[in-house]
């Protein structure tokens, strides 16, 4: 390894104090955050707030300081297919319902994967990536939908938010260092000859897991009432409703029908093949999440088929590269970082995620398209940051920025292709659980 000399400090400090440019980027430093004095004005401009394809959708919801994206996505979805069967013009289901019983299962998930690593070191690559995961908020499509298949979903009414639900740091570290407890119990119960108390360990961990949660996030209803008033202002009413049946009967949607695909074009994983990641789910023997690897072109045909027959798209990307949250835009040509400061910044998807720049890490619904004739030029995003930002809670992002960090996307298997739809039928390749696609959306 070879290290600075103080040649080359001073080497640097003389190129440095010629550059005219440098100085007058240096000063606007002192008074201006980055992004400011890199901002180019002409990709707001290019980017107006208008729709060839516009899906008119309910207001936008607001998962405030939780890292329940991927929940509030989701049921910002399938409030839509309930809403327009029932003629409601605006509603929320349960995001809380959802998350409650995503944690529970993730606790027994984590339990039983640490129980079957037991003889794993501590410091080993999977116990290391099992204690840092831990019980967490963040999620991914098929743990949706394996938690909705178990529980079902009721309206936000039958169980609102509380204050732990919309602020779960604490509450989060207390499942977290309970799980790192739990780890420790059950070693030290098998080195002591113990092991079979580890049932009776995991068991008594659950129920204070379960404890935690109902005095966090209030008790899940057993059966509720369906209450709405219609947009013709009709009043409606069923009682007794469970939140099963609610799934069942009022959404009556078979959401095994909707795949995951993404686009990753790195050299470790080929096009059109399956793959699932291990260890990323949270309910022991619910659906396996799985992503089909499509070209970046198949794969925006395919959202693009669904969202032209008017039926919003999920999807995943990094939402925390070029994008302005208070314009509400994202797009990779706004912010102008190379030149302002002269370094070589561009990077290939594949290398952004084979290099940990990017991944997936926030879960949003594309809700509207620009077209022009058939190509894409700008997408409708609804997110859950509330309505006091971009345009009323509606976000906009470039079809370049699309290309970069949109990486994953759900979508109804009809519109895929008949040669896609024979993809899914095959064995699928298990990832690492630190692979890039094991990320979770938060």
């Amino acid at each position: 390894m070879k290290p600075i000399s103080s040649e080359t400090v001073s080497a640097l400090r003389s190129s440095y104090l010629k550059d005219t440019k440098a100085r007058v980027v240096r000063n606007a430093l002192t008074r201006n955050d980055v992004s400011q004095i890199s901002r180019v004005f002409e990709a707001e401009v290019r980017n107006p707030n208008l729709f060839s394809i516009d899906i008119r959708t309910m207001k936008a919801t607001n998962q405030k300081q939780s890292g329940r994206c991927w929940i509030f996505s989701a049921m910002n979805v399938l409030r839509e297919i309930i809403g327009r069967k029932y003629n409601i013009s605006d509603f929320e289901l349960s995001q809380n319902f959802i998350a409650f019983h995503d944690k529970l299962e993730k606790a027994n998930y984590m339990m039983e994967a640490s129980i079957n690593e037991i003889d794993q070191p501590l410091n080993s690559p999977i116990m290391r990536f099992l204690l840092a995961t831990g019980v967490h908020d963040g999620g991914q499509w098929d743990m949706l939908v394996s938690i909705v298949k178990k529980y079902g979903i009721c309206p936000k009414t039958a169980m609102p938010e509380t204050y732990q639900s919309s602020n779960t740091r604490s509450m989060n570290a207390l499942l977290d260092q309970r799980l790192k407890k739990f780890n420790a119990d059950i070693r030290k119960a098998k080195k002591e000859g113990r092991a079979d108390e580890i049932p009776a360990i995991k068991e008594q961990a659950l129920k204070e897991y379960y404890n935690l949660l109902v005095s966090c996030l209030g008790l899940p209803p057993e059966k509720f009432t369906f209450e709405y008033a219609d947009q013709d202002g009709k009043y409606h009413a069923v009682c007794d409703v469970s939140p099963k049946e609610f799934y069942e009967k009022y959404l009556a949607v078979d959401l095994d029908d909707y795949v995951g695909i993404i686009n990753g074009p790195t050299e470790d994983k080929p096009f059109h093949k399956m793959y699932t990641v291990k260890y990323l789910g949270n309910v022991v023997g619910g659906n396996r999440t799985l992503f089909m690897n499509l070209p970046v072109d198949e794969f925006r045909e395919a959202i693009l088929r669904q969202l032209k027959q008017s039926e919003p798209v999920w999807f995943g990307c990094d939402c925390g590269k070029d994008g302005d949250r208070e314009t509400g835009l994202w797009d990779d040509t706004q912010f102008d970082y190379e030149n302002t400061f002269d370094m070589s910044l561009s990077m290939t998807k594949a290398e952004m995620l084979d290099t940990g720049y990017s991944a997936m890490n926030h879960a949003m619904v594309f809700t509207g398209v620009s077209l022009a004739g058939e190509k894409p030029l700008r997408w409708k995003i609804e997110n859950s940051w509330g309505e006091d930002r971009a345009n009323k809670g509606y976000y906009i992002c470039s079809d370049t920025w699309f290309e970069k960090y949109v990486y994953e996307a759900v979508v109804n298997k009809k519109y895929l292709t008949e040669e896609q739809r024979k993809i899914l039928d095959t064995e699928p390749k298990e990832l690492e659980p630190w692979d890039p696609f094991g990320s979770l959306a938060d």
